[in-house]
């Protein structure tokens, strides 16, 4: 298994002259500098990736393979991506957890995209505001509860946990369910 350790070369001769790196490790990981452009600088790879993502995410979950329309890749391949990779694969994953359909369009993307250059709405955010962390994450459990008609396998794939996990969960805040 290999991590990718986000630190250029500069910053761990940085840490090494100011003895938060060990020098002798860092003269045994600095064989090959790799130079990975951001995703927004290899637009071209997104569909690749985001079919990667959605195969990954069916294997693991055991669901039937998700295909994505032509518009879904093109409004993919528009966005600007601060959080790099790891925001497609999130993108990607939701959106299939969530719309649940086979094939997937813009549409289903735009309403699962997070926008990072608008305010959160008025709404939203009284909404919660006032609310315990609990109180949050009881009251997504029942809107998950209430959007799947307590199918608890598919409340436990929306909300990315698993069964015993949302088992867990019921019963911390004493929710009974008659699955379905």
């Amino acid at each position: 298994d290999i991590r990718v350790v986000s630190a250029t070369n500069a910053d761990l001769r940085k840490m090494v002259s100011e003895r938060t790196f060990r020098e002798d490790l860092f003269y045994r990981i600095n064989l090959i500098t790799v130079k990975l452009p951001a995703l927004r600088e290899r637009r071209e790879d997104i569909p690749l990736l985001a079919r990667h993502f959605a195969d990954r995410q069916a294997e693991i979950n055991g669901l039937p393979r998700t295909e994505f329309s032509a518009d879904a890749l093109n409004f993919l391949s528009r966005l600007p991506y601060p959080g790099n990779i790891r925001e497609l694969k999130n993108l990607v994953e939701r959106t299939i957890l969530v719309s649940g359909k086979p094939t997937l369009d813009a549409s289903d993307f735009d309403a699962q995209y997070l926008r990072h250059d608008e305010p959160v709405k008025a709404s939203e955010s009284s909404s919660l505001a006032g609310m315990t962390l609990d109180e949050i994450e009881h009251q997504t459990i029942l809107q998950a509860l209430d959007r799947h008609k307590g199918n608890l396998s598919q409340v436990a794939m929306t909300l990315g946990i698993s069964r015993a996990a949302l088992y867990r969960r019921l019963e911390k805040f004493n929710i009974t369910v008659n699955e379905k």
